[in-house]
C-alpha cells in the first residue's frame, strides 16, 4: 500500500480540531469553616481545584457551578481573588452559573466571572453584611447564675452575650459591618460596572430576588443552565470537565471517625443549626 493511501486512511481531523474543554469549577456549601465535622469552602481548601481548573491547555473557559447562600466574607474576598488572578493570568474567560442560591458571599463569588446565568428561579443578590447573637444577661439573672469573666484588655469582652447590651459597644459593630458592606459594594460595582440597573439603594439593601429579577436588575447576564449556554458558546462537542479533590474521599473518610470530646458534638450541632438557618433564609 502506497503511503499517500495509509495517509489518507488516518483521521488527522481529530488530532488538528480537538475538542473545546471547559472546567466546572463546583462552589457548593457555606463559606467559611464549619467546624471539625461539617465542611465549607475556605481558599485552604479549594485553592488546588482552583489551580487545577486553569491547568489544561486546550481551556476554553472555566464555569463556576455556584450554590450558596454565603458565609465569612474574607473568604469569599479570598476565592474570588484567586480565581480572578488566574483567569487574567491564563486570559481565560470566566462563567458563573446559579443554582439554588447565589446569595451574600454565594453572589461575592459570582461576581468573580465575566458573566452570570441564573436559572429563573434561582435566589440572587443579598449584597449586605449580617451579624446575630442572642442575650442572655436576663435568663442568667433568672437562673441564679453568676457571670465569671477575667480580661485583659478594657475592650475585649465587648459584645458578650452574658451582658446587657451597650450602646458603644453596639456603634462598633455597626461601624465594622458598614465597612464590610462598603467592600461588598466595592467588589460588585468593580465586577459589574454599567450592567447594574436601578437605584444603588435598592441593590444593595441586602434585598434578594429571583433569577429573573436577577437579570432585570443587572445583576446577571441571562437565564441559562451551564451545558447549554457552553455549547452555544463553545459548540455541541465541547467537553464539561468536572475538577474535584482527589483526595475528597480520604478526607471524608478520615473525618467519619467517633467523636468523643462533648465540645466537638456540641460545636457541630451549633454549625449545622447555623448553616440550616443560612439556607433557610433563602427558603431552600
Amino acid at each position: 500500500m502506497k503511503i499517500d493511501d495509509l495517509l489518507a486512511r488516518i483521521p488527522l481531523k481529530r488530532f488538528q480540531d480537538p475538542a473545546p474543554v471547559v472546567n466546572v469549577l463546583p462552589l457548593t456549601g457555606v463559606i467559611g469553616r464549619m467546624g471539625p465535622l461539617r465542611g465549607g469552602l475556605s481558599l485552604a481548601g479549594l485553592a488546588g481545584q482552583i489551580e487545577a481548573a486553569f491547568k489544561p491547555r486546550r481551556l476554553k473557559a472555566v464555569a463556576l457551578a455556584i450554590n450558596s447562600p454565603g458565609g465569612s466574607p474574607v473568604q469569599s474576598s479570598l476565592i474570588a481573588g484567586r480565581i480572578r488572578a488566574l483567569a487574567d493570568e491564563k486570559e481565560v474567560p470566566v462563567f458563573a452559573f446559579a443554582e439554588d442560591v447565589a446569595a451574600s458571599g454565594g453572589y461575592w463569588l459570582a461576581c468573580a466571572a465575566d458573566e452570570i446565568f441564573v436559572d429563573p428561579s434561582s435566589v440572587v443578590g443579598s449584597i449586605g453584611v449580617i451579624s446575630s447573637g442572642f442575650g442572655l444577661d436576663e435568663w442568667i439573672k433568672q437562673h441564679g447564675v453568676s457571670r465569671r469573666l477575667y480580661t485583659a484588655g478594657e475592650r475585649k469582652a465587648i459584645l458578650d452575650p452574658f451582658k446587657p447590651e451597650d450602646a458603644e459597644e453596639v456603634k462598633k459593630l455597626d461601624s465594622v459591618l458598614e465597612t464590610l458592606h462598603e467592600n461588598f459594594k466595592a467588589h460588585v460595582k468593580a465586577r459589574r460596572g454599567e450592567r447594574l440597573k436601578g437605584e444603588e439603594a435598592d441593590l444593595f439593601s441586602g434585598e434578594f430576588w429571583t433569577g429573573t429579577e436577577a437579570v432585570t436588575l443587572g445583576l446577571a447576564d441571562g437565564i441559562g443552565d451551564l451545558r447549554s449556554v457552553m455549547r452555544a458558546r463553545y459548540g455541541d462537542k465541547v467537553k464539561l470537565r468536572r475538577v474535584g479533590d482527589r483526595k475528597g474521599w480520604v478526607r471524608r473518610k478520615l473525618n467519619l471517625g467517633p467523636v468523643t470530646d462533648p465540645a466537638a458534638w456540641t460545636g457541630a450541632m451549633l454549625d449545622a443549626v447555623e448553616e440550616r438557618a443560612l439556607w433557610q433564609r433563602y427558603g431552600r
